[in-house]
């Protein structure tokens, strides 16, 4: 099995666990959205968290899904582009065992690295 063969096969799974994810995410918020038009006096409920902070930390979740996500169709983009594998700034190889680890990464250790990045 080629690198390229490989990091497709990973790509592939990764993303449709990625999308099953995020579908979760999004009912659930949708759930809590109905739930917040709900008579309930959750505000008072010392036992557990009120509707509107869970409503919050799934937003935030929601959106770091969605990134992935994102991050990972690029990767696939730039694995039919041949262009995988390719620090995106300097040009140069990605290092192997950074492409095993998160397969959608976009730049080299040395660059990732660098102040100023996240």
């Amino acid at each position: 099995m080629t690198s390229e063969t490989s990091a497709l096969a990973r790509l592939t799974a990764e993303r449709a666990d990625a999308a099953a994810a995020l579908a979760a995410l999004r009912e659930r918020f949708a759930s809590l959205l109905d739930d917040s038009y709900v008579n309930t006096d959750d505000e008072h409920d010392i036992e557990g968290t009120s509707i509107p902070f869970e409503r919050e930390q799934v937003r935030a979740t929601l959106r770091e899904a969605t990134t992935r996500l994102a991050e990972i169709d690029a990767a696939l983009a730039r694995l039919a582009a041949g262009r995988f594998g390719s620090c995106e700034t300097c040009g140069g190889p990605i290092e192997p065992g950074r492409l095993d680890a998160r397969p959608w990464v976009r730049s080299c250790i040395g660059c990732a690295s660098r102040p100023g990045r996240r």
